[in-house]
């Protein structure tokens, strides 16, 4: 069990900022409570030992297993001129 000292609460708008961190702080046994419009709507925390493995989840559906198996690589990058519109630089690169 855990007591609410051990809980930080968070807005969701500050949450978006600062995601990286709540998951490591997550990683690192610490909740915290997520609000929306001041209320309490959700809890970020550790895994408890009755969590399913990645396998079962992905067994049971409630996962989809990734489709690369491989290292990522960023793909190569691609020459725009300054001053173009994005929308108008992908139409021309996506055909």
């Amino acid at each position: 069990m855990w007591s609410h000292t051990d809980v930080d609460t968070i807005g969701v708008r500050e949450l978006r900022a600062s995601l990286a961190e709540a998951v490591r702080r997550a990683a690192n046994g610490q909740r915290t409570i997520i609000s929306s419009s001041g209320r309490p709507v959700a809890q970020l925390g550790p895994l408890d030992e009755q969590a399913p493995a990645l396998e079962q989840l992905i067994a049971s559906g409630a996962l989809v297993a990734p489709r690369r198996t491989g290292e990522w690589r960023p793909p190569d990058p691609v020459a725009v001129w300054s001053g173009v519109r994005i929308d108008r630089a992908l139409r021309e690169l996506r055909g």
